[in-house]
């Protein structure tokens, strides 16, 4: 089985220059912990997640090592400024992706050792879609039941 054969083609994604608040709202209302970043030619240029929005608001460790006194509950303000920063200034860069073709085995075991959940699906650069551990599993279990 390939990963094409089970992958989601409905993918919601955004833009680099789009501002943080709207992939926020698209986690809140679709449910989704993160999103794959494209260009204006849907090629994959990074994925954004809810732990690259929190994270802008974490002190970078020297401020910790120079500050014992760091007010955490403050920081919770530092979420508002954050709705306002481009994504592109947050998103994790670098991404990796699957080829449709790959075998689905291997699609999870790379996400296995990667200790990633979902990851984006490209043809030539080009998203064409997402899969999920969840997605490997149920069409292993699927197969079996059928077989």
């Amino acid at each position: 089985m390939k990963v094409q054969d089970i992958m989601s083609t409905n993918v919601k994604t955004v833009t680099p220059d789009q501002p943080v608040k709207d992939i926020a709202i698209m986690m809140i209302m679709d449910h989704i912990s993160g999103a794959p970043v494209v260009d204006g030619d849907n090629n994959l240029v990074g994925i954004i997640s809810e732990k690259d929005i929190l994270q802008h608001m974490f002190p970078k460790l020297d401020e910790v090592m120079s500050d014992a006194h760091l007010d955490f509950e403050n920081m919770e303000h530092n979420y508002k400024d954050t709705m306002s920063v481009k994504i592109g200034d947050i998103m994790t860069k670098g991404v990796a992706s699957i080829d449709l073709d790959m075998p689905c085995l291997k699609a999870a075991s790379t996400m296995w050792l990667r200790k990633f959940r979902r990851i984006p699906v490209t043809h030539n650069g080009k998203l064409v879609g997402i899969v999920s551990i969840g997605d490997v599993h149920r069409s292993i279990f699927k197969s079996c039941m059928t077989s």
